[in-house]
């Protein structure tokens, strides 16, 4: 049995009724599987760490307005499971705050009063498309995007002036744990159901919010990629800065400094020449290891994700920071400085082959790689391990209830 009312009908959880404890149990044997060709006796197999939270984690959600049956009532939340059109309003949702559940209660309730019309993809016609909500776990800052078509809500009993300032009224006015610090409309006429930015305008506040971990502070825009589990994102950095110093401790016999302020100061602490951070993000990762490095260089395809990356280093007072956008296939030819450790943290779809052709080329030491999806690591190691083999791994639970799961494995050239 479930404890959430909309698991079988919403298509997010996946393991609602199963125990956490055997969520884990399965989450580990199929990463272990999957990874069984390239895990030998030399190979330390870390287990599974799980998240410190189960419930209330997710710092981003992106919910969708339509219906539940045509020409029903307006509905805000998750698609039916296994429908492409259908949509459950997810007002008791468990992975969620609940900020969260009050403003999408708030939301869809405004909407329908004002008899205001949802993107229909068949037609393409209407106006209300996604509501992207974002909340800093440890600061308790929240952005809220309400994501448009530009077409004019003209079946609306108000006019579109009128229909958003009511609205952010509406929502600065709920008594919320948290702060809404910034409310925007994005702008979105693209015919795919993903949310794409062709214009944002900011309706209130500013369009950003501020997130720590560990010990750091990040500047986190609508779409800039940061981790949806702030405090499972701090078990991952963790174990990813602990296999980097083991490599230092390993050929250097020191230790790391134990806190990030003391290893900026403590220039005899660095060990690592140039570091690649591939696939950077908003630079997390970058900032976390540039107290063991000379130079970190982040390489990131959304150029607004690089932006808040330079922003967090300078938020951070981290110098030896510098973040690329652009297709890290092509950026790699155009870099200088040639890497001493490289990590890797890509999206779902792992590497471009031919990218990691040109990593291997390098012939670094060791390759941190951090993956979201075990079958694209699978893939990965196959090619890797011409010249590399995984010396340990970690699987890190961030997914709750989903069959997500985080895998950090540590590479040695062979």
């Amino acid at each position: 049995m479930s404890d959430c009312k909309h698991f079988g009908m919403c298509g997010g959880c996946a393991y609602r009724d199963i125990p956490y404890e055997k969520q884990l149990e399965n989450k580990e044997s199929e990463v272990k599987e999957l990874l069984k060709d390239y895990i030998d006796d030399d190979c330390m197999w870390e287990g599974i760490l799980p998240s410190p939270v189960i419930e209330g984690y997710r710092n981003k959600m992106e919910f969708s307005f339509g219906d539940s049956k045509k020409d029903g009532p307006l509905e805000l939340g998750m698609h039916r499971k296994g429908s492409f059109y259908d949509i459950v309003t997810v007002d008791e949702c468990k992975i969620v705050d609940e900020d969260y559940r009050t403003i999408i209660k708030e939301t869809v309730a405004y909407f329908r009063g004002k008899e205001t019309s949802y993107y229909h993809k068949k037609s393409h016609q209407g106006y209300l498309r996604h509501l992207l909500v974002r909340k800093g776990k440890k600061t308790g800052e929240i952005l809220v995007d309400l994501v448009t078509s530009s077409q004019k809500p003209v079946d609306t009993i108000c006019c579109e002036q009128g229909l958003l300032e009511d609205y952010v009224n509406l929502l600065v006015s709920l008594k919320l744990e948290g702060t809404i610090v910034g409310i925007l409309n994005t702008i979105n006429d693209s015919m795919s159901d993903a949310i794409k930015n062709e214009r944002t305008e900011l309706l209130y506040g500013r369009d950003h919010f501020f997130e720590e971990l560990m010990g750091l502070k990040f500047r986190i825009t609508p779409f800039s990629f940061f981790q949806t589990n702030s405090l499972s994102a701090e078990v991952i950095y963790s174990k990813a800065r602990e296999y980097v110093n083991s490599e230092k401790d390993k050929r250097e016999g020191a230790e790391i400094a134990g806190t990030i302020s003391s290893d900026i100061e403590k220039k005899e602490s660095e060990h690592f020449g140039t570091v690649y951070d591939l696939y950077s993000g908003t630079g997390t990762i970058a900032q976390l290891i540039a107290p063991v490095a000379k130079k970190v260089i982040g390489v990131e395809i959304i150029e607004e994700a690089v932006a808040s990356a330079k922003e967090n280093a300078a938020l951070n007072g981290l110098k030896n920071c510098d973040f690329i956008a652009g297709d890290v296939l092509k950026v790699l030819d155009s870099i200088e400085e040639k890497p001493d450790y490289i990590i890797l943290d890509p999206p779902r779809d792992g590497v471009n082959p031919k990218a990691l052709r040109k990593i291997m080329d390098y012939g670094v030491d060791n390759i941190l790689y951090i993956s979201c999806k075990p079958g694209s690591l699978a893939r990965d190691l196959q090619m890797l391990n011409w010249y590399y083999k995984p010396v340990k791994v970690c699987v890190v639970d961030q997914f709750p209830y989903t069959k997500n799961i985080e895998t950090v494995c540590l590479l040695s050239k062979k």
